[in-house]
């Protein structure tokens, strides 16, 4: 076979993976936009200032409603710490905001099954609570102090404007009076837009590796590199390999889901799938803005703990779905469509495009076009309380200009 051939197929395959999961993506994000639309950000550090259980169930909930591309919410997350947050109701807030968000459930059911949603929801939660055990156990309060320190100097990470955005719809009113108004059409356009520019370079890019991986690699590969059926070995192997290949895919947020899809149907076990997909916060540029946010130090402690964490819950995972039966005896994965033909698939990706461009047109119609040229920015400096500075937030906020090291 030629390499324009095997391009080809590669291609190909991407095609009908993308064609095969747009609608449910526009659905995804339009429902995380109207979520978004309402839950205002600007008192979220002043719920965050502690580590009680308490405090860092509002930090997932609140997390859970903020739903942002991996690059933004590790932005936020250090945003809400230079304002008083918890680091770990901080890290609490940046876990459930890439792994607990609506869109993340809808293309895992759709590529994988319902049961891999189940599993990322309630996989999330654990760990969160692994984390908090280990924050709890190891971490030091001069670390800490130390992360705050460098966490002041503002150095640009990636996405800082668009993690500075409060994009939500003010005054007064029940939620319903909002969000159906025009500033709150608005508002919902705005963070529909939004995110998608934040992740769209990560969705192409896992869509185009896993077209590719599936296309070119071996299916017998896989099944030796995970161990495929070697019982307990298998289910040992793949929650400590799962995140490896996730730092080393270089691709986050929802991008990493078709070629979680292409990994189970290789033979990687149930729990190494969930510690692939929770993976996209380690990896490499963003161990490399860890680094940036918070020192080295803070840097590697993350990395350990945060990969302990994955491990730990793949485990728990696979134990807990696997007594109740729950984990899926087919690998079958839909990774390639035979071809994009006329079906319901078609007619629920022309709907939802329709829906796509009616909130691009208002996103524009707006003053849309400013908020992107101010995404990428630098960090806000952090707010006074009382002072009078929530306002540039929603505009997309008037940023330092981020010092690189």
């Amino acid at each position: 076979m030629g390499l324009l051939s095997q391009i080809g197929r590669a291609l190909s395959t991407s095609a009908a993976m993308t064609w095969g999961i747009l609608w449910a993506l526009i659905l995804g994000f339009s429902l995380s936009a109207i979520v978004r639309a309402v839950v205002r950000r600007q008192d979220i550090a002043r719920l965050l200032g502690d580590d009680s259980p308490r405090t860092l169930g509002t930090a997932t909930l609140l997390g859970a409603a903020s739903s942002s591309c991996s690059y933004a919410a590790v932005a936020l997350a250090r945003s809400l710490f230079r304002k008083g947050a918890s680091f770990t109701a901080a890290m609490a807030f940046e876990i459930a905001s890439t792994n607990l968000v609506i869109e993340l459930g809808i293309i895992i059911w759709l590529l994988l099954s319902w049961q891999f949603t189940l599993a990322e929801f309630v996989g999330g939660i654990i760990m969160i609570i692994i984390i908090t055990v280990l924050f709890r156990l190891f971490l030091k309060p001069r670390l800490v102090a130390e992360a705050q320190a460098q966490a002041d100097k503002g150095l640009a990470g990636s996405m800082e404007g668009h993690a500075a955005m409060d994009m939500s719809v003010g005054g007064e009113g029940t939620i319903w009076h909002r969000l159906v108004s025009p500033a709150g059409f608005t508002s919902v356009s705005r963070v529909f837009v939004m995110e998608w520019a934040a992740v769209l370079r990560d969705i192409v890019a896992g869509l185009l590796i896993a077209g590719a991986i599936a296309a070119w690699v071996p299916t017998m590969f896989w099944e030796r590199f995970f161990f495929e059926g070697h019982g307990m070995w298998t289910a040992v192997w793949g929650p400590i390999i799962g995140p490896v290949v996730a730092i080393l895919s270089f691709v986050c947020s929802v991008g990493n889901v078709p070629l979680a899809a292409v990994l189970w149907n290789g033979g990687i076990s149930f729990g190494g799938v969930m510690s692939f997909i929770y993976a996209d916060l380690l990896i490499l540029p963003i161990l490399n803005i860890y680094r940036k946010y918070y020192g080295r130090k803070m840097m590697l402690f993350i990395l350990a703990t945060f990969y302990s964490a994955m491990v730990l819950t793949g485990y728990v995972i696979e134990i807990v779905f696997g007594a109740l039966g729950l984990v899926p005896t087919e690998r079958a994965a839909t990774v390639v469509a035979a071809s994009i033909s006329w079906n319901y698939t078609s007619v629920l990706n022309i709907v939802f495009l329709a829906l796509a461009a009616v909130l691009v047109w208002r996103f524009f119609r707006t003053g849309g076009m400013a908020m992107l040229r101010k995404m990428g920015g630098g960090p806000p400096e952090p707010q006074v309380e009382g002072a009078s500075g929530h306002a540039h937030a929603a505009d997309g906020g008037q940023t330092e200009q981020g010092r690189r090291p």
